[in-house]
């Protein structure tokens, strides 16, 4: 999967469509998703053109890197679920159901999330 400058997340960090920031720092944007899963549903987004985790990993910056993990938990302390847990979820590829090629991590909580995955069958 390529990096395609169209993708809604890019098309948000340009200012050409509106989210609901939770947070923004240099290297990192953060927002509640349109389609909540839990009762606190919030993307995590680098500002760079990284299309997974895999492809941030390789190329990101240290500053970039710590920059989004310390978003995270900011974000997880300030919206009150740090002390009662929360998921962190990123899809990555095909296989994955990665939507958008855009690297985001998911935070998910509020309320207990039960198993984290179903096996195939």
């Amino acid at each position: 999967m390529s990096y395609d400058p169209s993708n809604i997340f890019a098309r948000i960090l340009r200012g050409e469509i509106p989210c609901k920031k939770v947070f923004e720092s240099e290297h990192v944007l953060a927002f509640h998703d349109i389609g909540p899963k839990a009762p606190h549903h919030i993307l995590v987004i680098p500002k760079g053109a990284y299309v997974s985790a895999q492809d941030f990993g390789e190329k990101a910056s240290a500053a970039e890197t710590q920059e989004f993990f310390q978003a995270i938990a900011k974000i997880s302390a300030d919206i009150g679920i740090a002390a009662g847990g929360y998921r962190l979820i990123s899809n990555a590829g095909e296989n994955a159901n990665q939507e958008v090629p855009h690297f985001h991590m998911h935070i998910l909580g509020g309320a207990p999330l039960g198993p984290m995955i179903c096996r195939p069958a």
